[in-house]
């Protein structure tokens, strides 16, 4: 669908509509369901909430605000698909490359399309992974009309990095740890070449006029997005935080994911990674920093007195092998935590629901203790994420993570019969339901600003199925004519083999 297309269909603009529900969970873990309720939205926003007798033999239904993803980079193709389950970070990241670039807006709108049905109105991209298959500009423009098409907001944070293309090392010295049969195509294929940080700025300047000039400013929000310090040098991260300190744009960017990233940053920076970023003024209330799996209570301290939003990825972290994220203590300092997918769902499948039950279960305590409340769940799943995605101010003038009259009609809306299938006493809290056994599959609709995006668990936009089969056979048949992939994935399979003793041994640390 081409943007003439879509601006005579009329699908980016909200409707009136009125939704009547069994129950509503306006700010769920705050304030309690309120059973029978109609909605109505006009203008994109909720009009009006008001009692309503229930419809005999109507399904029921249960309203919610619709979830964020404050960390992710729309890759469409799994991990397992290409061959990476079981790989720690550091040796999962190289099998990204396996497949060749694929048309990005069917590459972007089917992982959006999974997103949305997912249960989510707002997402980060992290755009690490470039198809190549044109000018950058023309695939920031694909990705900014996938968006639109579906129906769903994202931050698109531009991936900037200048240095460390293998491992947290110069490229040189990674390269003659491994093997000798493999160094040549490593080198040629993984090696960075760094770019000036005025040029990078300069390109993230030009998305952003081009989302502007394209009309795409509702649904895109452009970012900084340094990949991560190890990866970044200090000029670089400099140049950003001056940047964004002028224009008041958004940054996002990893930190201390894996545990050879906070042995990298000890040996690299000992007076603190944190402090480090604070003095080159990097700590901010416009920084999103994703995962912080291994920061420490003094560091986690220091983000929360700068106003810094922390997306931590519950399943990415499991099954990349990353650890646990300390969020109970995250919650203890003070942080504003928000809840990431990261393309690796524990089910590769999107689902945020399940994210969110799964981190709660991690998180909220045990025994008789809670270190996450309900109310911290939802801030959460819902609420900061959007501040991620979007800027503190679109976040704050939208409402979004609560439904209220005036806020923005951005709603998830599941089928309360499929879930509460085996209803035998009263008075069970529906809040009870939705984190014992809510997923994707009970999703029925999804309204982004008053848009019905998702209809009977259905993208309503665009043809997922059909974008979706156009763009396997696409990847198919270039897999078919490019005679070395075959020869490259077994490249990284050796890569993958030399790099754990190269981390294990520590030589990450002895080349730094």
């Amino acid at each position: 669908m081409n943007d003439a297309s879509l601006q005579r269909l009329g699908v980016d603009k909200p409707s009136d509509a009125l939704i009547d529900c069994a129950w509503l969970l306006a700010d769920p873990g705050n304030a309690p369901a309120q059973p029978d309720v109609r909605l109505t939205l006009q203008a994109g926003r909720v009009q009006h909430i008001a009692s309503v007798d229930a419809a005999p033999g109507a399904r029921r239904k249960l309203v919610l605000p619709a979830l964020a993803n404050a960390h992710d980079h729309a890759r469409t193709f799994r991990s397992a698909t290409l061959g990476a389950f079981g790989q720690p970070l550091e040796s999962w990241l190289p099998y990204l490359g396996v497949i060749p670039g694929a048309d990005p807006y069917l590459c972007a709108a089917t992982s959006f399309a999974r997103t949305v049905r997912g249960g989510v109105s707002d997402a980060m991209v992290h755009y690490t992974r470039v198809q190549g298959v044109g000018t950058y500009l023309e695939e920031a423009k694909a990705v900014a009309r996938a968006a639109c098409d579906v129906g769903l907001r994202i931050g698109f944070a531009i991936a900037m990095r200048d240095r460390n293309g293998i491992a947290y090392c110069e490229d040189d010295a990674v390269l003659a740890a491994l093997r000798p049969d493999i160094r040549r195509e490593i080198a040629a294929r993984l090696s960075v070449t760094p770019v000036s940080a005025q040029q990078q700025l300069a390109q993230v300047d030009a998305v952003a006029r081009m989302v502007d000039e394209s009309g795409y400013a509702a649904h895109v929000t452009v970012q900084y997005g340094p990949t991560g310090v190890q990866w970044c040098g200090t000029p670089l991260l400099e140049a950003i935080a001056a940047a964004s300190a002028d224009s008041g744009r958004p940054v996002h960017m990893h930190l201390l994911e894996t545990q050879y990233q906070r042995q990298w940053a000890d040996q690299v920076h000992p007076q603190g990674i944190v402090p480090f970023l604070d003095s080159i003024g990097l700590l901010s209330p416009r920084l999103t920093l994703a995962h912080c799996t291994w920061a420490r209570p003094p560091e986690l301290a220091l983000l929360a007195e700068r106003g810094v939003t922390i997306a931590v990825n519950t399943s990415s972290n499991l099954g990349l092998k990353s650890g646990i994220a300390p969020v109970a203590g995250m919650l203890a300092q003070g942080c504003r935590v928000a809840m990431g997918l990261d393309g690796m769902a524990f089910d590769e499948d999107d689902d945020a629901l399940r994210e969110m039950r799964l981190a709660y279960s991690l998180h909220r305590g045990w025994g008789f203790e809670t270190t996450m409340t309900r109310g911290q769940l939802w801030s959460f799943a819902a609420v900061h994420g959007r501040r991620s995605v979007n800027g503190a101010a679109a976040a704050a003038q939208s409402g979004g993570g609560r439904i209220a009259a005036g806020a923005a009609a951005d709603l998830l809306v599941l089928d309360w019969d499929a879930v509460d299938d085996d209803a035998l006493l009263p008075g069970i809290d529906p809040m009870d339901l939705l984190l014992a056994r809510a997923n994707g599959a009970h999703v029925d609709q999804v309204f982004v600003g008053g848009r019905k995006i998702v209809e009977a668990g259905k993208i309503v936009g665009v043809d997922e199925a059909a974008l979706r089969a156009e763009l396997i056979a696409q990847v198919r048949s270039s897999l078919a004519a490019e005679r070395d992939t075959a020869h490259w994935k077994a490249m990284i399979d050796a890569l993958a083999q030399d790099l754990g003793p190269f981390y294990r041994t520590g030589r990450h640390l002895r080349c730094c």
